[in-house]
C-alpha cells in the first residue's frame, strides 16, 4: 500500500511517501520520498494576518508539484494537513479551496491538539523503558505542542502559538511563555523520571551535530551549549560556518530556546531524536484508518 502525508507548516510544506508492507503481522513503514519546501507561511500570517499573493502562489505551485509526485508514485490513500500559520491566516480557507481547483488536493486545517496528537501517532514511547515517563516536543514554526506520555496511556497535549518564526518576527510575548510555564509546572509531572522526545527538523540537524548514537539520548547540557553557540553568531555567520541554508540558520537558535525552556521547566535532562514528525505520524494516522476499515 503506498500511503503520502502532506504537512503544511509555518516554516515549510512536507510531502512524505511510505509504503507499507505487513509481513508475519510485522508493518513496515518505508520511505519512498520527502520533499520539503520552504513556503514559509508564517512570515507572512504572523505579520500581516494573512498569506501575500507571493506566498499564495507559492503554495499552489508546490501542490501541483506534490500532486504530480503522488500519481507518478501511484499513491492510494493520502491526507494533507495545514496547521498554525493556515489556522491564523485571514485567507486561508480561500486558498485551500483554490488548491482543491488547480491540483485536486484536498486541505484539512487541523488544531492545535490534532498536531500534537499526530506526533504522538508515531507511538515511539511505546518502544521505550516503560521506567520512564516521556514527554513528545515538537517545535514548529508558528506553534509547539506538547503530549505527555505515562504507564503506556497519553495523559496530557496542548499546542501554544511559539514557534521559530514566530519568535524570529519578535511575536511571543512574556504572557505566552508564562502561560507555557505554569501548564508545565501544573502538568508534567511523574514520580518517574520524565524523559523528552523531540520532533522538528531543528532538533534533528542539532542531535546529527551533536554526534550522539541514534538510539541514545541527548543531553540538555549539550542543548545549552549549542544554543549559546548559534545564539552569539549572526545567521550570516550560522550559515558560513555550520553551511546551514537560511531558513535553517535563522531559525535553529529561537527553536533551541524552546526547548531548553520546555526541559528545564519540565526537569527533564536528556532527549531522544528518533526523526519523527506530523507526516510520519500522519502516515501512521491514515493507514491506522484503512486498515481498520478493512
Amino acid at each position: 500500500m503506498i500511503i503520502a502525508a502532506i504537512d503544511i507548516g509555518s516554516n515549510a510544506a512536507r510531502l512524505l511517501i511510505n509504503e507499507v508492507k505487513t509481513t508475519n503481522k510485522k508493518t513496515e513503514f518505508i520511505k519512498l520520498n520527502l520533499l520539503r519546501i520552504p513556503l514559509r507561511l508564517g512570515m507572512d500570517v504572523f505579520t500581516l494576518g494573512k498569506i501575500g499573493e507571493e506566498r499564495e502562489k507559492m503554495v499552489l505551485d508546490a501542490m501541483k508539484i506534490f500532486s504530480d509526485l503522488m500519481k507518478i508514485y501511484k499513491v492510494e490513500h493520502y491526507r494533507a494537513c495545514a496547521t498554525s500559520a493556515m489556522r491564523d491566516a485571514s485567507n486561508g480557507k480561500e486558498i485551500i479551496e483554490k488548491v482543491k481547483n488547480s491540483s485536486g488536493i484536498a486541505i484539512e486545517i487541523i488544531s492545535g491538539d490534532e498536531e500534537a496528537t499526530l506526533v504522538y501517532e508515531n507511538h515511539v514511547a511505546e518502544g521505550l523503558d516503560k521506567d520512564f515517563a516521556y514527554l513528545y516536543v515538537d517545535v514548529g514554526g508558528g506553534s509547539t505542542e506538547l503530549t505527555f506520555y505515562e504507564n503506556d496511556k497519553m495523559v496530557y497535549e496542548k499546542s501554544f502559538n511559539i514557534g521559530t518564526i514566530r519568535l524570529l518576527n519578535n511575536l511571543v510575548t512574556e504572557d505566552n511563555w508564562k502561560e507555557m510555564k505554569e501548564e508545565i509546572k501544573a502538568n508534567i509531572n511523574s514520580k518517574k523520571q520524565i524523559v523528552a522526545i523531540g520532533s522538528g527538523g531543528n532538533i534533528n540537524k542539532v542531535f546529527s551535530m551533536s554526534k550522539t548514537k541514534d538510539g541514545k539520548p541527548m543531553s540538555i547540557a549539550y542543548l545549552k551549549k549549542a544554543y549559546k553557540e548559534f545564539n552569539d553568531l549572526t545567521v550570516d555567520e550560522r550559515m558560513t560556518k555550520y553551511g546551514f541554508r537560511e531558513d535553517r540558520a535563522d531559525v535553529l537558535a529561537h527553536a533551541l530556546k524552546i526547548y531548553n525552556f520546555v526541559m528545564h521547566w519540565a526537569d527533564i535532562n536528556k532527549i531522544f531524536v528518533p526523526k519523527i514528525s506530523v507526516a510520519d505520524g500522519l502516515i501512521h494516522n491514515i493507514y491506522e484508518r484503512v486498515s481498520g476499515e478493512k
